[in-house]
């Protein structure tokens, strides 16, 4: 699976980019079938005190999926939308015919 990690808005963080990868990994090891991973770090100004965005695209067969969530800091909205992926993947894979 192919991995790429831009962030928008802000200086680049290994820790960031470490913490991505293996959350994105382990979820690549459920579903073997995802073949590359966009990840987007935004960094937005924000009265309420979010405003760290995660926005993750996943490439896999049949129309990509899609999900990004505002938190107040980037390892737990890493984990939101890592766990929103996670509902539509399984979901996917239900919809999935296995042809033998």
């Amino acid at each position: 699976m192919e991995i790429n990690i831009q962030f928008v808005k802000m200086p680049t963080s290994e820790h960031m980019e470490a913490f991505a990868i293996k959350k994105i990994e382990r979820l690549g090891r459920k579903f073997d079938w995802i073949l590359k991973a966009d990840i987007f770090y935004k960094l937005e100004k924000d009265p309420k005190g979010k405003g760290k965005i995660c926005d993750i695209q996943l490439s896999l067969p049949g129309p990509r999926i899609h999900a990004s969530s505002n938190n107040e800091g980037f390892e737990l909205a890493t984990d939101k939308t890592i766990d929103d992926l996670e509902k539509q993947l399984k979901k996917r894979k239900g919809e999935m015919k296995s042809y033998l």
